[in-house]
């Protein structure tokens, strides 16, 4: 028999359909922005950027993710389309 994605239990495909669904939503909030203006409200989440300088080796560590309305909707239907899967 066939087996689905899901019975594998693969988290790659989770996390490739959420992001997918989130910069498509990204884009379309962009594009639909100038005739849209509260499409373009964006909240800021994450972590500034902190370095560890140990003079002969240097981390940064860091990220910021701005989730606006379309995104997040992106981001729901690719949840939605890994569990139709």
């Amino acid at each position: 028999m066939a087996r689905s994605i899901k019975n594998t239990g693969s988290v790659w495909v989770l996390v490739l359909l959420l992001l997918v669904g989130g910069l498509s939503g990204g884009a379309l909030g962009n594009a639909l922005a100038p005739s849209l203006p509260w499409l373009n409200s964006t909240t800021q989440v994450g972590l500034k950027p902190s370095t560890l300088d140990l003079q002969f080796f240097n981390l940064t560590f860091g990220f910021t993710f701005a989730l606006g309305p379309l995104t997040a909707l992106g981001m729901i239907l690719g949840y939605i389309v890994y569990r139709k899967l």
